[in-house]
């Protein structure tokens, strides 16, 4: 099996169990919008946006950093994983601590004085998250990804389970509508003031589950750190902490800033923060393509790295570009031509159905990060992070700057087409500067076809409608398989095979 099949496989796996834990925490979806308000959910979508913010500064770049020593003398990998991980727990119990004891303060700063108590709760789900970060990166180096895709699983369904119990059954108990004799337990955990909190808190609990999944990464653990090897790690990996908060604000700025930047009355039957709610349901149909993208990164970030002195490794790099973009675009298709029927089995509240415009633009965004993800290989594999620091500051700054400008004219249309604009010139940067210090043979022709036809395709049947109801949706399913067809030949005659 070639090395690349193996990487299709790992791929696979990590894919099912992403799809498998999004799809069961996309029902969430469901269960949100139709008991919480658009501005309640507005608040939700605020919170987890500041979380994954936070989540990057928590762990600052020390995953990438852990792979590059690990992967330099597997003979030292316990050193290593002991001086990141106790780095980890230290800084993370600082951060956390911090957040807890000014949870007053920074609520009423975040503008979110009657969801006070939220804070704390985010700060311990921080901290979990940080802390749980460098042994699943040891179960990714290790290619368990079995064990890896399990704790993530059952920590969603856990989640979800919660989120029911929380926000379905304890409000019927409480009000006497069924399940009487549960209402003594019910009594003890659960109250009707604030419920936005439960879903914190079930985040909380499930991310606890990791735990026992995670035990077994510290077999050769001692609490023992190398300050030399920890300065190295840490120099290498401020750069990709930089690019983290960097990158994140391409991505999170829009559902932090658009309360805020929309002009009151914009759009006239709803207020910003129930924009807000709606842009938030509205973001999470690009789902099928963050979990593919996601599924990669899993497995290609170990792989990348274990292909660092192999000779074949740019043309390999290239053959998986290649692959991954028709696999994007195929996403794309599928998402944008079938938004009207998938969001009726994810959205109850036909309100926040009024976002779904921002989906084609959403996902064409997504698709330039994930090419920028592929493209970024190249500074990491040389140790010239710097580059991904200049490059992702710039895209932040372009975002930043364009939120600005677009969000006053276009409303929720203006943050899709920021980050668009965003990803797409930080991967062109990429692209250029990678030639010159790392040269991979992507064909472009090829990656702008696959890209070009994709758009094209969406455009003519959105534009035309050749058809309506089930016979449009067999016509636009039908059309999706043609251009798997094509773009199957074209990888076939260009020789690109795994």
């Amino acid at each position: 099996m070639s090395v690349l099949k193996k990487l299709a496989g790992q791929t696979a796996i990590y894919g099912l169990t992403t799809i498998v834990g999004r799809f069961l925490n996309f029902l969430l979806t469901p269960l949100h919008t139709a008991v919480l308000l658009p501005a309640e959910y507005g608040i939700v979508t605020t919170v987890y946006a500041y979380i994954a913010f936070l989540n990057v500064i928590f762990t600052y770049g020390m995953e990438t950093a852990y792979f590059r020593f690990a992967t330099k003398d597997e003979n030292q990998d316990y050193k290593v994983f002991s001086n990141a991980f106790l780095l980890i727990l230290l800084t993370s119990l600082l951060f956390s601590g911090f957040i807890f004891l000014f949870s007053d303060l920074i609520s009423s700063i975040l503008g979110l004085n009657e969801s006070s108590n939220l804070v704390k709760w985010v700060a311990g789900i921080l901290a979990v998250d940080a802390i749980s970060a460098i042994p699943f990166a040891k179960l990714r180096l290790q290619k368990k990804v079995f064990q890896f895709s399990a704790a993530k699983v059952t920590s969603i369904f856990i989640n979800i389970i919660l989120n029911i119990f929380f926000l379905y059954i304890c409000p019927a108990v409480f009000k006497q509508e069924f399940l009487e004799s549960w209402q003594p337990f019910v009594n003890q955990v659960y109250t009707l003031e604030n419920p936005l909190k439960y879903i914190f808190i079930s985040n909380l609990i499930a991310n606890l589950i990791f735990i026992p999944f995670i035990i077994s990464t510290f077999k050769d653990f001692k609490f023992q750190y190398d300050l030399k090897q920890l300065k190295l790690m840490f120099m290498y990996a401020f750069p990709i902490l930089v690019m983290g908060i960097a990158g994140t604000t391409n991505e999170m700025f829009s559902r932090v800033m658009l309360e805020k930047l929309l002009p009151v009355n914009f759009y006239p039957q709803m207020t910003n923060l129930e924009v807000m709610g709606v842009f938030g349901a509205c973001y999470k149909m690009a789902i099928f393509m963050t979990i593919s993208i996601q599924a990669f990164r899993f497995a290609s970030e170990p792989f990348f790295f274990s292909l660092a002195n192999d000779k074949n490794a740019p043309e390999l790099y290239a053959k998986v570009m290649h692959y991954f973009v028709a696999a994007c675009m195929v996403i794309f298709l599928f998402v944008a031509l079938n938004a009207d029927w998938i969001s009726g089995f994810l959205i109850k509240n036909p309100i926040y159905k009024s976002g779904l415009n921002i989906v084609p633009i959403l996902l064409i965004g997504n698709v330039c990060m994930g090419i920028y993800f592929n493209l970024s290989v190249w500074y990491k594999l040389t140790d010239k992070t710097y580059w991904g620091t200049y490059i992702t500051v710039s895209g932040a700054i372009v975002t930043v700057i364009l939120n600005f400008v677009l969000i006053p004219n276009l409303g929720y249309m203006g943050c899709v087409w920021a980050s668009l604009f965003s990803f797409f010139g930080m991967a062109t940067a990429s692209y250029i500067l990678g030639k010159k210090y790392y040269p991979i043979p992507y064909n472009l022709t090829l990656i702008l076809g696959f890209i070009g036809f994709g758009i094209l395709l969406f455009q003519l049947l959105n534009y035309f409608h050749f058809f309506i109801g089930f016979s449009g949706f067999l016509f636009n399913n039908f059309s999706i398989l043609i251009y798997i067809l094509i773009v199957g030949f074209c990888l076939k005659k260009q020789k690109v095979r795994i």
